[in-house]
């Protein structure tokens, strides 16, 4: 239902399944995500740490509580939690990706392009992963490689709507600086 742009619908589902499976950790994974997805951070936070068992702690339960962290501007908190997670999966590009996006979310684009970089080459790299490389690169100004990096993921007129996408969103951090130098 999440995937389906339910997640409302989702959460209600979810809600009724842990009546009988109170202690399912892949049920309380998945409940985060959708309350997540319905904006309600606060009790994903608190539903994804019950979920994590610091005796045996699940790499992807740690990786939506580091996203629960990023969307709710806690990014440090986040990477830490992340770096968690690398302990436990070190070669799951899903970790590294989100590493890197923890950091574009803080425009440390230097940083973020290291962490998808790594994540790219990895076995098991998906597409999305590479896409979010190229818009990394894209936002550092590097336009030519980030072009490439798109085409070789998707059709023409997906490559040209992200490049539009990418100037766009450095135009409007370029007002953006404007306005705050100005006042």
């Amino acid at each position: 239902l999440r995937a389906a742009g339910q997640p409302a619908q989702s959460v209600s589902v979810i809600e009724a399944a842990m009546v009988n499976n109170p202690n399912d950790v892949d049920l309380k994974v998945n409940y985060a995500k959708a309350l997540t997805a319905t904006g309600r951070y606060d009790q994903a936070l608190t539903v994804i740490t019950d979920a994590i068992r610091p005796d045996a702690p699940d790499w992807d339960a740690l990786l939506v509580k580091g996203a629960i962290l990023d969307q709710t501007g806690q990014n440090a908190a986040a990477r830490a939690t992340y770096s968690q997670a690398l302990l436990i999966a070190p070669n799951q590009p899903a970790i590294e990706a989100d590493i890197g996006l923890s950091y574009a979310m803080t425009n440390d684009l230097t940083n973020a392009e290291a962490h998808l970089r790594k994540a790219a080459s990895m076995l098991g790299a998906t597409s999305k992963i590479r896409q979010n490389l190229a818009l990394v690169i894209g936002l550092e100004g590097r336009f030519d490689e980030a072009r490439r990096l798109f085409a070789a993921e998707l059709p023409p007129d997906q490559v040209d709507a992200n490049m539009a996408y990418i100037k766009g969103m450095m135009t409007q951090q370029n007002r953006w600086n404007a306005i705050q130098q100005a006042g």
